[in-house]
């Protein structure tokens, strides 16, 4: 789709040829993909997945471009991170919300999700004149894929269903079911998006394999990404029914510092892994670079957000760790996902993209919206037993809802989550004058606000984008 940058993808995915059957995705090379003409055998369609697959570790969906990813840009647009003075002052326009259809840093992510999506059509449309034991899983997982680039799209360009009353009925995304370079497609409402993004994965989630090779998704992968969505959409039974599908346990309190490290895999549903030679991207440059006493950090843990970890709490270990900048003697509260394996710092570990402590607590919200204080708090505390050593817990009302929400922020700590959550329950984007420095003091982010009713909660759709699609309408007040 010339129109939707499907033209540019084009050129990319005629480049190459798969190369290799191997069973797990990372043996085989992530830059090669084909045409059509490559759709013949069994092996054909599972190189095809993987090379859907690879679309989530492009710079501008998972990986660690230095304009913006979903890798970074929910947390970094929201109140958990204060931009360090220290550091290369990547993202900038994101963190102050200084965004325009000419300036738009999220063009990357837009780009690439389409991309993704049409590696995706392309392996379904030939998909339905092939017949292989392994075709229902596969169409199953492109499908799965559709959907949650779709997802991540209308999250960031369109409302969230539960946002506002007008949300429905407002512009979503273009959702792209063919692989047509020259089609130029309208938005749609986001009442029509998220619709077929549950087409999409209710399908994929009875279809797909109970579990898949490594790097790939399975059932619970996929009911847990719907009950995302369900509950992005207020429909809080739907989101209990289909968290009550996922049957991964959650990491234990041993095993959550080593889940970060890849010291294990506990909870994981969605990772990706990121070996050398054939994988080697240094992820956690999104929020570092250098060492622990030679800290060049991006951005770091917001005073007011560092405070609400309890010395109780092991992901505080697991996420938070004091590292400085001995040439400037200053001291930082520094973001410890995606440092490193094995006590390195060079930020390579695997992409980790969906965990199963996501279903609980959506079903926890959900249980709570349903007016079932008593099974949410029950669902609630199953996290909990397993992140502190002890806790009061026994909320009620509105304490409980806002339990909920604290150990959903906590959990989810610079994992792509908190700004979609703030926009869904209508809250404002809050951050405090506190600086940079560990102990509070430094500089402060330089906005503090982006109100609940901001216009700025919907990206802009880019102008690049419009150039090439005059169907495209722009969103309000851009």
């Amino acid at each position: 789709m010339k129109k939707i940058f499907y033209k540019a993808t084009l050129i990319v995915l005629f480049a190459g040829l798969f190369i290799s059957c191997e069973s797990e995705l990372d043996q085989i090379p992530y830059d090669v993909a084909s045409d059509e003409t490559a759709y013949v055998t069994a092996a054909d369609f599972e190189n095809g997945i993987r090379g859907v697959y690879e679309s989530l570790m492009s710079s501008g969906i998972y990986g660690s471009s230095d304009a913006g990813s979903m890798l970074s840009a929910p947390d970094v647009m929201s109140d958990n991170v204060v931009q360090a003075q220290k550091g290369r002052r990547t993202k900038t326009d994101l963190h102050n919300w200084y965004y325009t259809p000419s300036t738009d840093p999220l063009l990357g992510l837009y780009a690439q999700s389409y991309e993704l999506i049409y590696r995706a059509n392309l392996l379904l449309e030939n998909a339905e004149d092939f017949e292989g034991d392994n075709k229902t899983n596969i169409v199953a997982e492109a499908r799965a894929l559709r959907g949650l680039a779709h997802l991540n799209l209308v999250s960031f360009w369109g409302k969230i269903p539960t946002q506002s009353s007008d949300a429905m009925g407002s512009l979503g995304i273009a959702y792209m079911s063919e692989t047509d370079p020259n089609a130029e497609p309208a938005r749609e409402t986001v009442g029509e998006v998220y619709a077929k993004i549950v087409e999409d994965l209710s399908a994929a989630a009875t279809n797909i394999n109970r579990e898949n090779p490594e790097g790939r998704m399975g059932k619970d992968a996929v009911y847990t990404l719907l009950s995302r969505v369900y509950l992005y959409m207020g429909q809080w039974q739907n989101a209990v029914d289909a968290a009550n599908n996922v049957s991964t346990p959650i990491a234990t309190r041993d095993e959550v510092v080593g889940v970060w490290e890849d010291a294990n895999r506990a909870g994981l549903l969605l990772y990706i892994p990121n070996n050398p030679p054939v994988t080697n991207f240094n992820i956690g440059v999104a929020w570092r670079q250098g060492g622990l006493i030679n800290l060049i950090p991006e951005y770091v843990v917001s005073f007011e957000f560092f405070n609400k970890f309890s010395n109780e709490d092991i992901r505080k270990e697991a996420y938070i760790i004091s590292a400085s900048n001995n040439q400037d003697n200053l001291d930082f509260n520094a973001i410890k996902k995606l440092l490193g394996r094995d006590g390195s710092t060079n930020g390579l570990v695997d992409f980790k993209i969906l965990r199963a402590e996501e279903a609980h607590l959506n079903k926890a919200e959900a249980l709570y919206n349903l007016g079932q204080e008593g099974p949410a708090r029950n669902t609630l505390d199953v996290i909990r037993n397993q992140r502190y050593t002890s806790y009061t817990g026994g909320e009620s009302g509105t304490a409980l809802r806002d339990a909920i929400r604290l150990e959903r922020r906590l959990e989810f700590a610079f994992e792509y989550q908190r700004f979609f959550d703030l926009k869904r329950w209508g809250l404002p984007v809050t951050r405090t004058n506190a600086g940079d420095l560990a102990d509070g003091s430094g500089t402060p982010s330089e906005v503090l606000t982006l109100g609940a009713d901001s216009h700025k909660f919907q990206m802009p759709i880019s102008q690049q984008a419009r150039d090439q699609n005059p169907n495209l309408q722009q969103n309000p007040n851009y």
